[in-house]
């Protein structure tokens, strides 16, 4: 074969893993995080965390990698299988079902320790072992991240699609007012494109909280990554940046350039489930949504609200 034979394009390698940092303290949430992760807290009757898995399933990932830290083993035990439960019920002729979102392939869920709170860069950096050299996936499940009922699915779903058709490496951005910019990472937007469901941006820089008037936008980044194993590499030798923490988004900014960079504009609702106001707007807007309460928590808003 000849150098001049056109060549196929290779197919960028399937996302089968997914890493959650959840060794934070959730300070935000006390007294209620004092022997509770923050992760386990419910939005109306499932933890924070199963909608993270759920998304991640949905998208097609297979193994779930939690970093986590003292006190939260309740969050492994959550997607274990649970025999005294399980046997009472079967005892009291009751269906199973509802717990099967909970239940991960054996040898699918994953648990290491983040030993020191040095910023969610070295959170990830704790996963090198198991993530290998494959691209993966990163949740941060304070995102709480809703696909609309149009067939794009959910925000991971969106971009495992994105990246089937420019591999590289992937983020998720949404557009806030630009006085909002300063308390997230940012992007420096190069050519757009659209994309099933949303639209694609090529990514040429990137800042972490910015103030206003230096952003060079105001697409933030929005908890949900798929990244080349090479990150590893950097955030072994990666120093500490904003708030004295080793920084993720340091850290993809050293890889442009290098690897192909995109943001994937999530078509979707985000709710920031690290905020108490935040949590309460899921809540709600999720019960709104479901038949079997919606009609109650409407009338019950209308009671709360004298109309």
């Amino acid at each position: 074969m000849s150098d001049s034979t056109p060549r196929k394009p290779i197919r960028p390698q399937r996302i089968r893993k997914a890493v959650f940092p959840v060794a934070g303290l959730g300070t935000r949430f006390l007294p209620a995080t004092k022997a509770i992760p923050k992760e386990m807290l419910p939005i109306i009757d499932r933890p924070l965390i199963q909608y993270a898995v759920d998304e991640a399933r949905e998208a097609g990932i297979e193994q779930m990698i939690f970093v986590t830290g003292r006190g939260k083993t309740a969050i492994v035990d959550h997607f274990d299988i649970a025999f005294e439960l399980e046997a009472t019920m079967r005892d009291r002729a009751k269906t199973l079902e509802i717990l099967e979102p909970t239940r991960l392939a054996p040898g699918n869920l994953i648990a290491v320790r983040q030993q020191v709170p040095l910023g969610l860069g070295h959170a990830i950096w704790c996963a090198r072992g198991i993530v290998g050299d494959e691209p993966f996936a990163i949740f941060l499940p304070d995102e709480l991240m809703i696909g609309q009922n149009d067939g794009s699915g959910g925000c991971m779903k969106q971009m495992v699609d994105a990246y089937a058709e420019v591999g590289g490496n992937l983020i998720s951005v949404l557009e806030v007012p630009r006085e909002e910019v300063s308390s997230y990472g940012v992007i420096a937007p190069g050519v757009k494109r659209p994309v099933r469901g949303g639209a694609l941006t090529e990514v040429i820089g990137l800042v972490e909280k910015p103030r206003v008037e230096d952003a060079p936008s105001n697409l933030i980044i929005s908890g949900r990554y798929i990244l080349q194993p090479e990150i590893m590499a950097v955030l072994e030798r990666q120093r500490k940046g904003a708030g004295g923490e080793i920084q993720l988004t340091d850290a993809m900014a050293h890889m442009l350039g290098e690897q192909a960079f995109h943001a994937v504009t999530f078509a979707g609702k985000r709710y920031d489930c690290g905020s108490k106001t935040g949590f309460v707007e899921a809540t709600l807007a999720l019960a709104l949504e479901r038949e079997d309460m919606a009609d109650e928590v409407r009338a019950m808003a209308t009671r709360l609200l004298g109309l």
